[in-house]
């Protein structure tokens, strides 16, 4: 193949995270993105590298027969939902196949485990309690936008007022939004030119409580605008939503970087959080808290860690002190608080440990402690040793240097929690080479009509012979 060269082929299979392996006619393999088993598809070759090709999807010419009518009008446009036109079985095939696959390469003969497939999530549509909706234009010019990035565009907004993996209460805050500042024709802010005012709109919703938080994210670049934000402020308060909104806020950044970055937020109406319940817990959620975005599917993942920490004995930490490295805002920690003699919590964002310690306080946990800073300084000053450690760590896995930490304090059994099923695996190797073994791995589908998929492992220490 060229560089450049137009072609079709027929998809083989689909390697984590979207990548289509497409096979000619003349039998070249091509790695076309946003692709489905068993489509015929038409690409632009953008890539050719060491004999190896990528190309472009221009077109799917036929439809994989695996497929169903897409529930969403976006779907195909928008850049979010891949796999929204299979059944969801469908979808928990690929999935499960991709990881098992890559665990099996990383594991090899190195030690025997028990697979246990994958879990889906209790719902499939409708499932997100957060969304980050970007502003911007659907072509250079357009009118005012506001969703998600066109599939294949680091520019183009589409308007997801139909987006069906958040509920009725989301897309009526987002098309009043988009329509409030549309007809007042502010500006968005240019992502070249760095000039313009609107940025996000951060919209979270709990499931079990139905509160709301709302918040827009501006640059300070128009003065005088309270009025503008008072105005705001009223449209959303006279919707009528089935949730309750809490709170109604506005976040600065100045950021040149296309990130949601807090340079100081204002409270417009009501306040700066709201509260989520999970596995009998309360949770105090500011807007940039993290927080599993699928309540229910956190539910099932939570479990199934608990499940592997105490399927053999129900009794084993009553007297362990338990890590939870990258604890976030505590959810782990607290989970286990209530079977352990004491949880510490690690987790480099200052915010999410200070909320940790507000939600142990609301749920009575006396004996976990939250530390602010980065896990491979962090375990340099901890005094308690662990007698048993928790691992869930943001998508690009952990530190080599802080995973040699780790497995330096060789406790007999550890969990891994991972998000991005490639850093597991590049990780597990690791663990394994330096006297772990892995007993078992099951997925959970916290993401359903996407690519991503949570795995959890069970790693013991090798016991000398």
């Amino acid at each position: 193949m060229k560089k450049g060269q137009i072609a079709e082929g027929r998809i083989d299979h689909v390697v984590f995270p979207n990548k289509g392996m497409a096979i000619t006619e003349e039998g070249d393999r091509v790695v076309v993105k946003n692709t489905i088993p068993g489509q015929k598809v038409s690409f632009l070759v953008n890539k050719v590298r060491k004999g190896k090709a990528e190309g472009r999807l221009l077109e799917t010419i036929e439809m994989s027969p695996l497929e169903v009518e897409a529930s969403c009008p976006h779907f195909g446009e928008c850049g979010g939902c891949t796999y929204l036109s299979l059944p969801y079985d469908e979808q928990l095939k690929i999935k499960e196949t991709q990881v098992r696959g890559m665990m099996e390469e990383a594991i090899g003969e190195a030690c025997e485990y028990e697979w246990l497939g994958i879990k889906g999530s209790p719902v499939q549509s409708e499932y997100r309690n957060k969304m980050e909706f970007s502003f911007g234009d659907a072509y250079k010019g357009g009118p005012l936008a506001l969703g998600q990035h066109k599939r294949g565009s680091f520019y183009d907004i589409l308007t997801v007022t139909e987006c069906q993996i958040v509920d009725e209460d989301f897309r009526a805050i987002l098309k009043a939004t988009v329509e409030f500042f549309g007809d007042k024709e502010i500006s968005f802010f240019h992502r070249l030119t760095h000039v313009g005012y609107l940025r996000h709109l951060l919209v979270r919703k709990a499931v079990k409580t139905q509160e709301i938080l709302v918040d827009l994210v501006t640059t300070t670049q128009m003065k005088n605008d309270a009025e503008l934000l008072n105005q705001w402020k009223d449209v959303l308060c006279a919707l009528s939503l089935k949730g309750e909104l809490k709170g109604v806020l506005r976040t600065k950044n100045d950021s040149v970087a296309d990130v949601v970055r807090n340079d100081g937020t204002e409270i417009l109406f009501g306040q700066d959080y709201f509260y989520e319940e999970l596995l009998g817990l309360k949770f105090k959620i500011s807007p940039f808290s993290f927080f599993q975005t699928n309540s229910l599917g956190a539910e099932v993942l939570y479990e199934t860690a608990r499940e592997f920490i105490l399927s053999d004995n129900a009794d084993l930490l009553r007297e362990k002190i338990v890590y939870d490295l990258y604890s976030g805002t505590g959810t782990i920690a607290q989970m286990l608080a209530p079977v352990a003699k004491e949880v510490v919590g690690v987790e480099i964002i200052e915010e999410a440990v200070e909320a940790a310690k507000e939600n142990a306080a609301l749920n009575g946990l006396e004996n976990c402690k939250f530390l602010a800073g980065d896990v491979l300084k962090v375990l340099d000053t901890i005094e308690e040793k662990p007698d048993y450690i928790v691992l869930d760590p943001p998508r690009d896995g952990i530190h080599p240097k802080a995973i040699e930490k780790i497995i330096n304090y060789g406790v007999e059994n550890m969990i891994y929690i991972s998000c991005k099923p490639t850093s597991l695996a590049r990780d597990l190797e690791i663990f394994l080479a330096r006297g772990y073994e892995v007993k078992k791995i099951c997925c959970v589908d916290m993401f359903p009509n996407t690519v991503h998929v949570e795995t959890v492992a069970l790693l013991s220490r090798v016991k000398e012979k």
